[in-house]
């Protein structure tokens, strides 16, 4: 229920619950340092190296995987938060208007005000206490605190890194559902609104993103270090952290009691059921950008038969990339 990576949120409330608020960012940073680090050489390597024909041909065939990817995701989505008619038509009417141009938060709130309207008379879960006592409101409002400075220098030294940092800020706070939902949030912010990107140019983004460890919004790291170099990366990596973060910490005291609120669990459903939409959009408009051919629509079944037989994802990524350079 709350926005961002699941793994990465996992990992800070384990830290929390044992060792407070420092044990729990140590945990989280821990967790996601490698996969930063993996990315940012891929990151590295993507720009010494794209015009080489091998490489040329490995994106090529990344890209129709991706795509097999997300649909994958959208339908593993679906099977969570798919239950009726009402989460159906949300999701319907959310991937229509993101595939017609609305901005997707603008989506996710519809979609949330949508829930609490369509379930109003659900109950919300009972909930049980886990007898551990948090009081975490007083680390985070230092953390806050010095992240609004960091903020301000960056804001009065560099504009550019200022609205990469808000950007990737945005995108955590209105990804609901894990990380893939953050995947139509930043294509609609990097390619259509900011145009920093092409469309294919972000395709290899996501495809190197299933090639580290960690999650998919790892690929935060490859648009900062295109558009920066190392300290685009740095700053894009932490601020699409940083805010499930601090929520998970915040909010771990008073989530027992939030859980129990109806309203609250409605605007959930609606939100949930709103990413499924949207991830089925996204993966229109990914396969959209992709010249299709024989071999490209063998690569993309395979892939996502593969997936739905629950195969790792990165044994699908090392199979595409070799089947890729080979005949691509």
């Amino acid at each position: 229920m709350v926005p961002g990576a699941t793994a990465m949120q996992v990992a800070a409330y384990v830290g929390l619950l044992t060792r407070g608020v420092s044990g729990s960012a140590v945990s989280f940073i821990a967790f996601g340092l490698p996969a930063f680090l993996f990315m940012l050489l891929l990151s590295i390597f993507y720009v010494q190296t794209l015009n080489l024909p091998a490489v040329v041909s490995a994106f090529n065939g990344l890209q129709v995987i991706v795509v097999s990817i997300v649909a994958n995701a959208a339908i593993t989505f679906g099977r969570v938060s798919i239950k009726n008619w009402k989460s159906t038509a949300i999701a319907i009417t959310a991937g229509a208007l993101f595939f017609l141009g609305i901005n997707p938060i603008l989506v996710i709130l519809l979609a949330a005000g949508a829930g609490i309207l369509l379930f109003l008379k659900q109950p919300a879960p009972i909930v049980k206490s886990s007898g551990k006592r948090l009081t975490t409101y007083r680390p985070v409002l230092i953390i806050i605190a010095f992240a609004i400075l960091a903020l301000a220098i960056i804001f009065f030294t560099n504009r550019d890194l200022f609205d990469l940092a808000a950007l990737m800020l945005r995108i955590d706070l209105f990804a609901f559902g894990g990380g893939f939902a953050s995947v139509p949030i930043m294509f609609n912010e990097v390619v259509n609104l900011h145009s920093w990107m092409d469309s294919r140019t972000f395709l290899n983004g996501i495809a190197l993103g299933q090639i580290t460890p960690g999650p998919i919004v790892i690929t935060a790291t490859f648009i900062g270090y295109l558009l920066y170099g190392l300290i685009g990366s740095i700053i894009a990596t932490t601020s699409v952290f940083l805010p499930s973060f601090l929520i998970v910490v915040g909010v771990a005291p008073y989530f027992n009691k939030l859980l129990s609120l109806p309203y609250f669990n409605n605007a959930i459903i609606g939100v949930l059921s709103s990413f499924v939409g949207l991830l089925l959009s996204v993966t229109l408009l990914f396969a959209l950008t992709i010249p299709w051919d024989l071999f490209r629509i063998v690569i993309a079944l395979s892939a996502f038969v593969a997936l739905f037989l629950k195969v790792e994802i990165y044994w699908v990524v090392i199979a595409g990339i070799i089947v890729s350079i080979v005949f691509l």
